[in-house]
């Protein structure tokens, strides 16, 4: 007996044999629709990115207390000239005025002059003629005053400063 044969188009036997062949690949989306959607979701990152930005900047520090302002200046109290006993027999003959805040009541100077004549005394003319160490001096002085007075101390003015 002679066994019949079919054979499908392109070669192959119908009904068994090799497996059919794995379907084709679905094609790739277009270069362009993925450059798009990652640039909107860059641009979105973006967007969101500077809108906390901003509300964070607009809400400033959490834990940071506003400044005090700044006390408005009141009076200003003169303290008469002295003289002051510097190194090598000279002197300073010095007066300096202090600015109070306004809420302050008049002071004694007494303590003002007193801390003067202390930082003062014994010093060179050259150190206290020098603009530097005089700015320094007054700053000290300044110091002293405050922590004497309290938060009355405004600023302190040289009113007489004469070296001899």
């Amino acid at each position: 007996m002679s066994a019949t044969r079919v054979i499908a188009p392109g070669g192959r036997k119908i009904g068994g044999g090799s497996a059919a062949p794995p379907p084709p690949e679905p094609p790739a989306p277009p270069l362009r629709r993925r450059r798009r959607s990652v640039l909107l979701v860059l641009a979105t990152v973006l967007v969101a990115a500077a809108a906390v930005t901003g509300y964070l900047f607009l809400q400033g520090p959490a834990d940071v207390e506003p400044e005090p302002e700044a006390p408005e200046p009141g009076i200003t109290v003169a303290v008469e000239p002295r003289n002051i006993n510097l190194a090598d027999g000279r002197y300073l003959r010095m007066g300096f005025a202090i600015q109070l805040a306004a809420e302050a009541e008049e002071i004694h100077t007494e303590p003002a002059t007193d801390i003067a004549i202390s930082l003062y005394s014994g010093l060179g003319v050259d150190e206290v003629n020098d603009p530097e160490r005089r700015a320094e001096l007054k700053a000290e002085l300044t110091d002293r005053l405050v922590e004497t007075y309290g938060e009355e101390v405004l600023a302190v003015y040289l009113t007489d400063f004469v070296t001899q």
